[in-house]
């Protein structure tokens, strides 16, 4: 837990007890601060109880006392519409918070890496940390991904805080001070959330604003979005180094076909690096060496040696949820992979994780996000079948019929149905030897699981089931593109 001593003998408000912001009332009250904390579920204010934080009507409190909110993520406080508790605190005027924001105020001489991007970054931050470990160095890995700021251990000097932040943090974090940032990509998710696509990159873009003078930043250049914020942080003065997953970048960091080559002032000897060794580690597919380019230009800044990047990445094991390998099954000669991807909750993530293998039989579906569907095109030829679960089904099945007319589309309904008729699919007499059942719904997960972690433990069990009733012996078969 990281002391907040700047809030000792002070009054703050706490909105939303779930992990980040449970870890932040304990923290504040452990470094003597009067926490009024509230959430409006029971159980959020039950888990704050036991954890001795008594709950405070939120909703009853004098604003104009000089009280600041310290308001978790995941609470809107503009749009698409504000929460009462923030729209009371900004009409008084109070300062609006979040968590990194109180770790940026107390580990003011940390160094840390930022990493944020529509997706990739939760991949990119545990990639980071890898190396970094690797490397001997003293890392707390957390934030947007794995523990809240919060409940990070205090470093010391030459200690090292590796911090995803989604866009709602970004918005309002305002001390932090990176040594090196990372900005994966642009796609349009959360519009709601910030009024729109130029609200969303205005948001994304903030993580220069939270750079250090002389830090790092390193931009990915894949989506014109992204490429064009690199433009202006060059042109505002900042160090940018650019980076690809699917070419090679003059003056920054790229990969093709698999090999990265560093092409920085600093990048001797540094070509030719494998990122994905025989194409069999978790850094497959084009978007991950996006994501291990990104990891090479932020951890070569804070000087681990290319060696040391190179060895991290063939032993990196991936994130759960993330084109995680569950296992794979047999049934009458053929040989079925399961692939958990359940945190793709957009299109566009969808679509990479389509890119990576061949004779799909794609599990999709939930509450649709705006945006729709139109980037999964590119990315359906590997397909043989597609089986739709959630809210969102139909709308899917009709961008389907344009888009795929003579891919077979079965609604399931629920995943536990989507996994027994994928698997009836790619069984059948006329299915290839082998296939991959892959769960890359291109939705968000709440309507029919608490979130995405949910889904994909669900899938996972569904997959094992099978997987127990219809062993394969030897090793698994990988049926990734390489570098695709």
């Amino acid at each position: 837990m990281i002391p907040v001593p700047s809030f000792a003998n002070k009054r703050v408000a706490v909105m939303g007890l779930g992990v980040a912001g449970l870890a932040t009332a304990r923290a504040l009250a452990a470094s003597g601060a009067d926490v009024l904390a509230w959430d409006d579920a029971e159980a959020g204010r039950t888990a704050a109880a036991a954890a001795g934080i008594a709950a405070t009507d939120l909703g009853a409190v004098d604003w104009t006392a000089d009280l600041p909110l310290v308001l978790s993520p995941g609470i809107p406080d503009v749009f698409p519409a504000p929460h009462p508790v923030a729209a009371a605190a900004r009409a008084a005027k109070a300062e609006i918070l979040c968590d990194i924001e109180l770790l940026a105020r107390s580990v003011p001489s940390a160094t840390c890496v930022t990493v944020t991007g529509t997706n990739g970054k939760s991949t990119t931050t545990a990639l980071i940390g890898h190396i970094l470990r690797a490397a001997g160095r003293r890392v707390e890995v957390g934030g947007n991904f794995g523990p809240p700021a919060l409940g990070l251990e205090p470093l010391d000097a030459g200690g090292i805080y590796v911090l995803e932040l989604s866009s709602y943090q970004l918005d309002r974090t305002y001390s932090l001070r990176a040594q090196a940032t990372v900005l994966l990509n642009i796609a349009e998710d959360h519009l709601e959330r910030h009024g729109g696509l130029d609200g969303y990159i205005a948001a994304k873009r903030r993580t220069f604003d939270l750079a250090a003078p002389n830090a790092t930043v390193v931009v990915g250049v894949d989506d014109p979005e992204a490429r064009a914020l690199a433009s202006q942080a060059e042109e505002a003065g900042q160090t940018v180094i650019r980076v690809s997953g699917r070419k090679h970048v003059e003056g920054g960091v790229g990969v093709l076909d698999g090999i990265l080559r560093d092409d920085t002032a600093d990048g001797s000897g540094s070509a030719g690096v494998p990122v994905d060794p025989g194409g069999t580690t978790a850094l497959r597919g084009a978007h991950n060496h996006q994501n291990a380019a990104a990891a090479w230009a932020a951890c070569r800044a804070l000087g681990v040696t290319p060696e040391t990047v190179a060895a991290a990445f063939a032993t990196f094991s991936g994130l759960p949820h993330r084109q995680e390998r569950v296992g794979e099954a047999s049934d009458g000669g053929r040989t079925v992979s399961f692939v958990n991807d359940s945190k793709a909750t957009n299109a566009v993530a969808s679509a990479r994780a389509l890119s990576a293998y061949d004779n799909i039989f794609w599990i999709a579906g939930g509450r649709g996000k705006q945006g729709g569907y139109a980037a999964l095109a590119p990315a359906l030829a590997g397909l043989r079948g597609a089986f739709l679960i959630g809210e969102d089904a139909p709308a899917i099945a009709r961008f389907l019929a344009g888009a795929a007319p003579t891919l077979p589309v079965t609604v399931s309904g629920t995943l536990d149905r989507a996994v027994t008729d994928a698997w009836t699919a790619a069984t059948s007499e006329d299915a290839p030897a082998n296939s991959v059942i892959l769960l890359s719904p291109a939705c968000a997960s709440f309507d029919q699981f608490a979130n995405f972690g949910a889904r994909g433990d669900a899938f996972r069990k569904s997959a094992r089931n099978l997987i127990a009733r219809n062993p394969i012996d030897g090793n698994p078969i990988d049926h990734t593109r390489g570098a695709a």
